[in-house]
């Protein structure tokens, strides 16, 4: 009745934002994603004989307010007449920051529970639960490149290519450790309703995830670059056009991206990418990673350098539960 299981974050290099549908928290367009290796969560599920009711620590301390989605989300593995549960996470990387945490933690929580609960589901079944609590967890069940395609009533789920058939390198820079005021779901509906580029957003996307799938398939860096740049730069866009604006850069994070463009144009192969918070991410070949983060780590307003190759999807841990 206890298991324990591991995934890392997956950064977006084509993205969704927005979703079709609110309640099954359905997206609104597909998205190509890499999963990372070095940053993890770990998730341990004890399911507890009796009634009772959910508990959750993160890092060693109760958190309430995360409760109520990890409570569901083991209701969608392990059924709503499941016993109560005990979960204990520890993540190695700042939360709800803009650094796909909520991708890891549920990942993590689908696996675990699975296991724990006796249950034989696949990871595309696993995939889709995660999902339906944290759209970008869909995407961490799997390692490498991965493309999440979005249907009217479920999405699924591939790997378009392995960390071992391109090992590209990435390089975080962090800018603010403290969680980001607005939440990625907040400001996906406030983007949905009130941005006028929002419309135009949806209409490209079909076009940059063929562009960035050929990339990958082809191993074109400057093609993947020019696509996942341009993307995210998109993103953001319909994010400042929405009512209030939302934006989530800061100082530092313009600074790294002119560091990023330096690099660029001495010919170092690296490109960035930011998602929902302040934190830059540089995608580079691995010959270039010691010249990036160095760039960075130089780079006022960044607090911290976190270096990681590309990993493998979430899995079982042998280590003891405790909760």
């Amino acid at each position: 009745m206890r298991a324990t299981a591991q995934a890392q974050p997956n950064i977006a290099l084509v993205k969704y934002w927005g979703k079709r549908d609110v309640a099954r928290n359905l997206p609104a367009t597909g998205s190509i994603s890499i999963t990372l290796d070095s940053l993890w969560t770990k998730m341990c599920v004890e399911f507890r004989n009796g009634h009772g009711t959910d508990e959750l620590r993160v890092n060693g301390v109760n958190d309430t307010q995360m409760l109520p989605r990890v409570s569901r989300c083991l209701d969608l593995v392990a059924g709503s007449r499941r016993p109560a549960a005990a979960v204990a996470s520890e993540c190695n990387f700042p939360i709800a920051a803009g650094l796909a945490s909520s991708a890891s933690a549920f990942a993590a929580l689908v696996v675990a529970a699975n296991e724990a609960a006796g249950l034989a589901a696949d990871t595309a079944a696993l995939s889709r639960m995660a999902g339906a609590t944290s759209g970008s967890a869909a995407r961490s069940l799997y390692g490498g490149f991965v493309e999440l395609t979005a249907g009217d009533a479920q999405i699924d789920v591939t790997m378009v290519a392995s960390p071992e058939d391109w090992p590209l390198e990435v390089i975080v820079a962090v800018t603010r450790r403290e969680a980001k005021a607005v939440s990625s779901g907040e400001a996906m509906t406030s983007s949905a309703e009130t941005s006028p580029f929002y419309a135009a957003w949806l209409e490209r996307q079909p076009a940059d995830i063929d562009a960035a799938r050929s990339a990958i398939l082809q191993r074109d860096f400057a093609a993947l670059a020019a696509v996942a740049e341009q993307n995210c730069l998109k993103m953001h866009s319909v994010m400042w056009g929405s009512r209030p604006p939302i934006v989530y850069w800061n100082k530092a994070t313009l600074a790294c991206m002119e560091a990023i463009r330096r690099l660029q144009a001495e010919g170092v192969p690296v490109f960035f990418t930011i998602d929902a918070g302040p934190q830059l991410k540089a995608v580079c070949m691995p010959e270039a990673g010691d010249s990036v983060a160095s760039a960075l780590q130089a780079t006022d307003g960044v607090t911290e350098i976190m270096r990681s190759s590309l990993g493998g999807g979430a899995r079982l841990l042998a280590e003891r539960c405790t909760t």
